[in-house]
């Protein structure tokens, strides 16, 4: 169900089994229900097929669409996400494919996927850090960024290349290359859009690249506004009520990089549009993947990001996710009296 997943449980000759499982997208239906009607639980063995779970969940009355994806690895343990999208509720609208004949040269495809794979390795063993203090990502293990620091000499001239490919690209892989790679180019004011674009590209993978870079870029932008690097925050919360798993995580990272020097009008808009998606996610078991959002909560609920943090260290979770619900609540009564 996962590269890193079959990568690890391979090396150690094992099946793997489920671990935590986390939901996210319900509404009306509940845990219990989808558990029972897919029969799994943790310590059962990870289901061979993404596909056909998905599409048993899909079946499920007032289900629109699924989306399962196991997460590498607690020794042969994996946690289980399973995603929903209800009948009813918002969800994100992408721009359709492009249809172009835009591409890449196979010299960049080539770096671009030992990037892919050095990144895999990376993140199988151990998130490793990043720098992303010049706008872009540097990789504390050395493979990746031995890989990165490469973007920057096969970015230079080549906006021009990587734009059409993004615009006008029939690949999903090169789209996702071309994501990556404009982030090193120089002009980071002028690849801003073209990250935007990517960002509401209809393949995930192409999506989770943009976004990747445009958390570098808007933490470039807050830290030298003189630079004039707009990233509007609205998609990126219409993004935390997507049924696909890398929407969510990685637009919650753009959003803590946009609000950290707070951003009331990107916080009032998760208010409004966004804030039980993000409540579920900081409940999440998998505590790697609900911090981000947790810390995100606390900013709605207008708390310092240390005593958020704080609660975070002490398991008090609940009280910081109560104070963000009811401040959505505050918000909206003057205009109900």
């Amino acid at each position: 169900m996962l590269a890193g997943v079959v990568l690890v449980c391979a090396a150690a000759a094992q099946l793997p089994h489920i671990g935590d499982i986390d939901f996210y997208g319900l509404r009306k239906i509940t845990a219990e229900t989808i558990l029972d009607a897919v029969d799994l639980v943790p310590g059962g063995t990870v289901p061979a097929s993404k596909g056909e779970l998905e599409d048993r969940i899909a079946d499920l009355p007032g289900v629109e669409a699924a989306h399962v994806e196991a997460v590498c690895c607690d020794q042969n343990r994996v946690a289980l996400f399973i995603g929903i999208e209800e009948s009813g509720e918002t969800h994100p609208s992408f721009h359709p494919a492009p249809a172009g004949q835009a591409t890449l040269p196979p010299e960049l495809m080539d770096v671009y996927r030992q990037f892919a794979g050095a990144e895999l390795r990376a993140s199988v063993n151990g998130a490793a850090d990043e720098d992303l203090t010049a706008g872009y990502a540097l990789s504390s293990d050395p493979a990746v960024r031995g890989l990165q620091e490469r973007f920057l000499a096969l970015a230079a001239g080549r906006v021009d290349l990587f734009r059409a490919v993004l615009h006008n690209g029939g690949e999903p892989e090169e789209r996702a290359a071309a994501a990556t790679m404009i982030a090193y180019a120089p002009g980071k004011k002028d690849v801003a859009g073209d990250l935007l674009f990517a960002a509401q590209d209809p393949d995930a993978a192409v999506r989770a690249s943009a976004m990747r870079a445009l958390v570098a870029l808007a933490g470039l932008a807050r830290k030298k506004p003189e630079l004039g690097i707009q990233i509007p925050p609205a998609w990126f919360v219409e993004m935390l009520n997507s049924v696909v798993l890398s929407d969510r995580v990685e637009s919650t990272k753009v959003l803590i990089a946009l609000t950290g020097g707070g951003n009331a009008a990107a916080l009032d808009l998760i208010r409004e549009q966004a804030l039980p998606a993000l409540a579920e996610m900081a409940r999440w078991k998998t505590l790697r993947y609900a911090l981000p959002p947790f810390l995100l909560l606390g900013r709605v609920a207008g708390l310092p990001d240390e005593q958020t943090r704080q609660s975070w260290e002490k398991g008090d979770r609940e009280p910081v996710i109560l104070k963000a619900l009811a401040s959505a609540r505050a918000d909206r009564a003057p205009a109900l009296q």
